[in-house]
């Protein structure tokens, strides 16, 4: 009887530890639970759970130090990928990236979002000189007026990735670099334009053909006003063998430089430019299939510099 009583007290005590009431947590513990929460959890589950819940994370301004919703664009399907160019969707990552600017009090230090706003990128970098890492790519409605801002308020930044972002130009890369001078990595990706077949479906068709034209430009704002950069991304651009010659009389400290697809470049080029960047750890050469629709024609009906131009191995007929 004994031992029966035991193991029924012991079972009375664990039942009474599983119902008791969260609510009498102090704000300090609360908080300190919540700094081991991932991001999602964070805000559809403890910030929208009460209010006092909401308050205990809000006095703890360090867990809103990161906003990082790329883990939600990876594992997402197309179906839902379609649904990220509407205004609606917009909004949302809006409300996100300007709640966490304002719960943060200052001390946001890295972003990665897409489909944000000007408006709302403008409001975040006024209120996050600490900022180190942003990532707005693939935001079609960012543009040269909010990268001024981020420019002006956060000298911290030494990762900006402005890929796939349409209305940002080279205007923006010299405003970037010269207020941001510890810049280490930029990537400047833009879609495959050669074979768009993939973002068909995903990527409205008028937005494909605003691909940007001036890579050459690009180019030499990069070399010119980001001398520390080490890691270079520029797939897909447009810029030719003048561009890239600018980039190592720059950049002399690059250890990373990825081409892929830039089908404006010639091997001899790319040989060139890799010969005089003396750090250079890896080179990601364009390395595709070219068809012939994408080139132009020459006065007589050939493929000017045909032979020239950086393939695999041959033409794809």
């Amino acid at each position: 009887m004994a031992a029966g009583d035991a193991a029924g007290e012991a079972g009375a005590e664990e039942a009474a530890q599983e119902e008791r009431d969260w609510s009498e947590l102090t704000p300090v513990c609360l908080a300190e639970a919540f700094s081991r929460l991932p991001l999602e959890d964070l805000w559809r589950g403890a910030m929208a759970c009460c209010r006092s819940w909401r308050d205990a994370a809000r006095s703890r301004p360090e867990l809103f130090a990161v906003l990082d919703l790329e883990p939600e664009f990876g594992e997402s399907v197309s179906a839902e990928a379609a649904a990220w160019w509407t205004p609606a969707f917009q909004r949302r990552v809006d409300a996100m990236l300007r709640s966490a600017a304002a719960l943060a009090v200052g001390g946001l230090v890295e972003v990665r979002v897409r489909h944000c706003s000007d408006d709302a990128l403008a409001f975040a970098a006024e209120r996050s000189q600490k900022l180190i890492i942003l990532s707005v790519k693939t935001s079609p409605s960012v543009t040269n007026r909010s990268m001024l801002t981020v420019g002006a308020c956060c000298p911290m930044l030494t990762e900006l990735d402005i890929s796939n972002c349409y209305e940002i130009s080279y205007k923006s890369l010299e405003v970037i670099g010269q207020s941001c001078q510890n810049l280490r990595v930029l990537k400047r990706n833009i879609f495959n334009w050669i074979d768009p077949s993939e973002h068909v479906g995903i990527v409205p068709e008028d937005y494909l053909r605003e691909c940007p034209q001036d890579g050459d430009r690009e180019a030499i704002a990069i070399s010119k006003f980001m001398p520390k950069l080490k890691h270079l991304e520029l797939r897909f651009s447009k810029l030719t063998t003048v561009g890239l010659n600018m980039i190592p009389r720059g950049c002399k400290e690059l250890e990373v430089l990825d081409l892929f697809g830039c089908a404006n470049l010639t091997s001899r080029g790319i040989d060139q430019a890799a010969a005089n960047l003396k750090n250079l750890k890896k080179l990601e050469k364009p390395n595709i299939y070219i068809p012939r629709s994408s080139f132009h024609m020459g006065r007589y009906g050939h493929w000017q510099l045909y032979d020239e131009r950086f393939q695999t191995n041959v033409f794809q007929i």
